[in-house]
């Protein structure tokens, strides 16, 4: 079950977030999600099973995703394979941390700490 205010699970972990950000498109399994975070970073992060795993098992116990009960076909998957989706108080909790990032992005913007411009 969620807990009640999603503000309580901020912040997020890196390894989190970009989980949540994965699955923010749609379902996908365990190797597909480590493999979608490092392509989004470009290599910078890259998840070993430890960590992908370990952040799951712990996302699924704080309501954030769940497992995902649809599966493709068989004759197009593996079936030792997990699917995994976000859920409704995950979304929320991604899109909370997203505007705290935000915001701590617009600050440092105002004090020039931020030499890069904002992407178009």
């Amino acid at each position: 079950m969620p807990k009640s205010d999603p503000e309580r699970e901020l912040p997020l972990s890196s390894a989190v977030l970009h989980i949540l950000l994965v699955l923010a498109d749609g379902e996908r399994h365990g190797y597909a999600i480590a493999q979608e975070v490092e392509s989004l970073t470009a290599g910078r992060i890259r998840m070993g099973p430890g960590t992908l795993y370990g952040s799951i098992q712990r996302m699924t116990a704080s309501a954030l995703v769940e497992r995902a009960p649809r599966r493709p076909r068989a004759d197009q998957d593996d079936e030792r394979r997990r699917y995994y989706r976000i859920t409704g108080h995950g979304q929320r909790v991604l899109e909370l941390e997203l505007q705290r990032l935000g915001a701590v992005v617009a600050i440092a913007r105002r004090r020039r700490l931020l030499r890069t411009p904002e992407p178009a």
